[in-house]
């Protein structure tokens, strides 16, 4: 599993070309539904751009609990929706089931990998983001101490952790950096309260930038920055526009363009089944700089972080992969 998660693009076996008649696009989200400000909310960005540049109308199913996930994804492969976005790791038992059943119905998993003939699986080199945001945190923090505080205790979310400890050590070796995960159950993922608690223990222990990898639960993270007048970080949407003036930065994961992009090569007779990997150079991942951080960052600060990405992306700098070892060894 971890060799095909991480190599760029394996090989992808053309799918048969859906013709027009049957090209009915839809998505499932995750349980948290399609504004959660993170996650979610980014494959709703690629659904109402598809739709408006195409006209075409994308079904969505918005679950709230595991047997949801799976009727929803039977459900719409019976009406005959294809090609199916499912959003989130935790939809790959329900897409692995569906896939089976429907062998002639394309699905694009979002965050995992399914090996079937008919599934799409796209994951990103989360390290990669996390690693710039990390620097920028080092570059901002006036105490030398930044925390990350994580949604469920699993490999992928600790991804997001070890890159963004990266980042922060490369730009400050001497840099703190403390860690929390919220909880060891999808649960995890909407718990702000327990996020905001965990935030305000690192803020006591001196961090002053907090980088959150928790979906909902992020708020809470960013609720506590604000209060304490320290600097918060959002993730897989640009959340800068939710407390202007405490969010550093979000890092950014382009999930809008992966569903996006899944329903025009259909559209285009040209989806195909594999695994795809979008990291910095795919610009899968990156950071956000907009009217709502812009004076947060000094000119200095951002040629630096785009010196690194540059660098990350010429292979001048490695950013160790948690999910290749387990580790955060680098």
């Amino acid at each position: 599993m971890k060799n095909i998660l991480f190599a760029t693009v394996l090989g992808l076996t053309t799918a048969a070309s859906v013709q027009a008649a049957d090209f009915k696009p839809a998505v499932v989200y995750d349980k948290a539904g399609k504004f959660d400000k993170s996650f979610n909310e980014a494959a709703f960005e690629g659904v109402k751009k598809f739709q408006k540049d195409f006209g075409v109308e994308v079904k969505e199913v918005e679950p709230t609990n595991e047997a949801q996930v799976e009727q929803g994804l039977v459900k719409l492969a019976r009406r005959g929706s294809n090609p199916i976005v499912a959003v989130g790791f935790s939809q790959a038992n329900a897409v692995a089931t569906a896939a089976e059943k429907f062998p002639e119905t394309q699905f694009t998993l979002i965050d995992m990998v399914v090996d079937k003939p008919n599934v799409r699986s796209i994951v990103f080199k989360e390290h990669e983001g996390s690693f710039l945001v990390g620097a920028l945190a080092a570059m901002k923090s006036g105490t030398g101490k930044v925390g990350f505080i994580g949604g469920m205790d699993i490999p992928l979310i600790r991804k997001f952790g070890c890159g963004f400890e990266q980042g922060a050590k490369y730009v400050n070796p001497k840099a703190e950096v403390f860690s929390n995960m919220i909880g060891s159950t999808g649960a995890a993922f909407n718990n702000p309260g327990k996020a905001n608690e965990l935030a305000k223990s690192q803020i006591d222990s001196g961090a002053d930038v907090l980088f959150a990898a928790a979906g909902s639960s992020g708020s809470g993270v960013y609720q506590a920055a604000k209060d304490r007048h320290k600097y918060a970080i959002g993730v897989d949407s640009n959340q800068n526009y939710i407390h202007p003036g405490t969010m550093l930065t979000s890092m950014v994961k382009r999930i809008d363009v992966a569903a996006y992009n899944t329903w025009k090569a259909a559209k285009d007779g040209k989806w195909a089944s594999g695994v795809e990997v979008l990291g910095l150079a795919e610009n899968g991942v990156d950071w956000a700089l907009d009217e709502n951080n812009r004076d947060l960052v000094t000119p200095e600060m951002e040629t630096k972080v785009n010196q690194i990405k540059a660098d990350i992306i010429a292979g001048k700098i490695t950013v160790h992969d948690y999910m290749s070892d387990n580790s955060c060894n680098y």
